[in-house]
Order: C-alpha cells, then structure tokens, then sequence
C-alpha cells in the first residue's frame, strides 16, 4: 500500500493563512505560527469593530439631533420623550438626518412636542 502524502492540503491550509494577513508588516505576513495568532487576532478586531460601529453611529445621531434640539430651545431629553408621548415613532438615525436636511420638518416636530 502506498503512502499517503497531505502536501496539496497543508499548503492550501498555510496559503489561507497567509492570504488572511497579506497587508500586515514583517513576519506576520510571513511566518506561519505569527500569521496564525495575526490573523485570530484580526477576526476578533473585526468582531469588536462592528460592534464599537454601532455605538459610534448612536452617538454621532444622538449629537446631531442634541445640536439641531438646542437651534430650537429644547433640550434632547425632552424631545426624545416629547415625541414618545405624541406617538411619534421615528429612530435617531432618521430623526439626525431630518435635523440635518429637513430643517423645517425638524422645526414642525419641535413645535409638536412643545404643544
């Protein structure tokens, strides 16, 4: 019986590695073992990158409706829960962009949550 050679799949293993970290410096692009721990460490950076995404679009929303809330003579705390008690059910994301664009739209909805 012949012997079983894996050279074709460990190279596939080693090349998939090293394609992962293809733009690091030194020997992290070169190296295998420092390719391996560069590029676990570059999936969990990622992972902790879409999450820290989320909380840094909240709070650049929350500022800018914050900006356009003071232009108006309200603080953002009583808008939020202004609009929740009129039933107005718009998120930061849509509400930032309306304070951003829609100046008289904003104003129309100040004007709402202060009657």
């Amino acid at each position: 019986m012949s012997k079983v050679k894996h050279a074709v799949s460990s190279r596939k293993r080693r090349k998939k590695v090293l394609k992962a970290v293809k733009g690091q410096r030194g020997a992290r692009s070169k190296l295998l073992k420092t390719a391996k721990e560069a590029a676990r460490k570059s999936l969990i950076a990622n992972y902790i990158g879409r999450k820290k995404k989320k909380r840094d679009f909240r709070a650049l929303w929350i500022t800018r409706i914050t900006a356009a809330c003071k232009l108006e003579g309200i603080s953002y705390s009583k808008f939020i829960s202004g609009l929740k008690k009129i039933g107005v059910i718009l998120n930061r994301k849509i509400l930032s962009e309306i304070a951003a664009d829609d100046n008289r739209g904003f104003k129309l909805l100040v004007k709402k949550v202060k009657a």
